[in-house]
């Protein structure tokens, strides 16, 4: 055979690494961390192994163990000590995760991202405030405007405690543009936004949702997050994020919408997100546990992926076993 072009050159181990067109790094990686103000003891999520829901007072020692694997973002979910239908706890300024932040801000180096929405305060467990007839007979379940406000009070109660970062993810038509408007007039000009900009109604948050307590006591939330079905919706809802001010656009889930991330990088030149879900990370392990996967080679795999479709960070549960191998 004369081959002149022959791509297996390029394979062997010494110049294998040096030709890889993708790179990952502890750095591009964001952990993702629950912090539970009814208990003083971690309390194990039995549908995510590994990952604890920690009291406030443990946060900062959770943090500190994330950070020592390279990782250098966290982002932070609480699970209040109660709730209304308003879900006030989310933009109070004793809340769970403002009091977190505190500490974290005071005691630590780590970058902070608050997540901001509402559906782990409300009673109901929906991210806003909810039509009348929600639960019998509902039109779009949750009021779009109504809820504007109660967002962006969250996200300035998270900034006024010490967040690097806001990333707004109830899908409520425009958020982000109150959310901004709303940490300019607090002087918060320099906290940025992550936008959770396409967010898909998806099976695959059933994890999260128990560590989280954020399930919804009735229906679902097909009203305000993506249909699945949808590819160019998700250029449209990025597009008014970017307009509205959005600094960076991120895609949940992950791996099941390497088209949409792919998409999102060819048409913005903002930084793109991918949230490598609860639902990802539970399927490897239960995977692994039955001996039917490597569980460190398909997460590294998994994660690669997200990154080679153009994410240029990723919010996942794997990020300290990852970390340590890279």
């Amino acid at each position: 055979m004369d081959l002149t072009d022959r791509p297996r050159r390029l394979r062997t181990d010494g110049v294998r690494p040096l030709v890889a067109e993708t790179d990952l790094s502890a750095s591009d990686l964001v952990a993702p961390v629950f912090v539970d103000a009814t208990t003083d003891e971690r309390v194990p999520i039995e549908t995510m192994p590994g990952h604890e829901r920690v009291p406030v007072e443990q946060a900062v020692d959770r943090v500190e163990e994330i950070t020592e694997t390279g990782v250098e973002t966290v982002i932070l979910f609480g699970v209040p000590e109660s709730k209304d239908p308003e879900g006030s706890r989310a933009y109070a300024d004793d809340g769970v995760v403002q009091r977190a932040i505190r500490r974290i801000d005071a005691e630590t180096d780590a970058t902070v991202i608050g997540d901001v929405c509402l559906c782990e305060y409300t009673d109901h467990g929906h991210c806003g405030v909810i039509e009348e007839s929600a639960e019998t007979d509902p039109t779009l379940t949750v009021k779009n405007d109504e809820t504007l406000d109660l967002l962006a009070k969250t996200a300035v109660s998270q900034a006024d405690a010490g967040a690097d970062v806001v990333a707004p993810s109830a899908m409520t038509d425009g958020q982000v543009g109150a959310i901004r408007e709303a940490l300019d007039d607090a002087g918060h000009e320099g906290v940025a936004v992550l936008s959770y900009a396409a967010k898909y109604e998806s099976a695959f948050y059933g994890p999260f949702r128990d560590a989280a307590d954020g399930a919804p006591a009735f229906g679902d939330r097909r009203h305000y997050q993506m249909d699945p079905a949808n590819r160019r919706e998700a250029l449209r809802e990025a597009r008014l994020d970017a307009e509205q001010g959005a600094d960076v656009l991120m895609v949940k889930p992950g791996l099941p919408y390497l088209d949409i991330v792919g998409d999102l990088r060819r048409e913005f030149d903002r930084p793109i997100a991918a949230y490598n879900v609860s639902g990802e990370y539970a399927m490897l392990h239960a995977a692994a546990e039955k001996g039917w996967l490597d569980l460190e080679a398909t997460a590294l795999e998994s994660l690669t992926a997200l990154k080679r479709a153009g994410a240029d960070l990723i919010i996942t549960y794997f990020a300290e076993d990852v970390a340590d191998h890279l």
